[in-house]
């Protein structure tokens, strides 16, 4: 009797354990993913918009925050763009994102680059493992703080000379590279590929693939 019961007790408590495994994983697989992508004056708004629009369809978290405040921002081109809120505001209400995002446009990028603060964010991100990312001219700020050292990148034609001095491994002809948590981009017409890239690393190819399709990026 006492073995029947005992047996009874060691089947439920594998049976509670084989569940609550299950609903972690579950957890796991549905919590979104956050993004914090950092907005400076003189930033490209292609870029800007476009990342924090498809990441938003892949059902990433995204802040978009502003490096100088919460005020809106006049991109490259003459655009301006409002902020969700600031950057310090972002880190106050989350210190780590899943993705550190920067978009690129060589006002902002360098603005990026002399910025402490981005500095120590790119460095605690890298270091634990998160995605740090960066399009067109900046990847600048990576070379500008001592981040992502020793890996594959891209960036802009132009910046290449600031990337290719020993520290990295530049690479030319890819519209988007990947060294582990690392991601690097060319420019505005490259925008929708990084995009998709962080969407896969982030959420999974299934959800990149249902977003590419969902706006035709390569069907014609």
């Amino acid at each position: 009797m006492v073995l029947m019961l005992l047996l009874s007790l060691s089947t439920r408590s594998n049976l509670f354990l084989k569940t609550l495994a299950n609903y972690r994983a579950f957890k796991s697989r549905t919590m979104s993913k956050s993004a914090l992508v950092i907005l400076a004056q003189g930033a490209e708004e292609m870029e800007t918009v476009i990342t924090v629009d498809m990441l938003r369809r892949g059902g990433v978290t995204v802040t978009l925050a502003g490096l100088e405040g919460s005020s809106p921002v006049l991109c490259s081109r003459q655009v301006t763009l409002v902020p969700d809120k600031s950057l310090t505001e972002a880190l106050a209400e989350k210190q780590q994102y899943d993705a550190v995002i920067l978009p690129g446009g060589l006002e902002g990028s360098d603005s990026l680059s002399k910025s402490e603060k981005v500095g120590a964010l790119l460095k605690d991100h890298e270091d634990n493992g998160k995605i740090i990312a960066a399009i067109c001219a900046a990847p600048i700020a990576f070379a500008a703080h001592g981040v992502a050292r020793g890996r594959r990148v891209t960036s802009y034609p132009s910046t290449r000379d600031k990337l290719s001095a020993g520290d990295y491994t530049y690479v030319e002809g890819e519209r988007v590279v990947v060294d582990g948590n690392v991601v690097t981009s060319r420019g505005p017409g490259t925008a929708y590929w990084f995009g998709l890239t962080l969407i896969e690393l982030l959420t999974g190819k299934e959800k990149a693939d249902q977003v590419e399709k969902g706006m035709l990026i390569s069907q014609y």
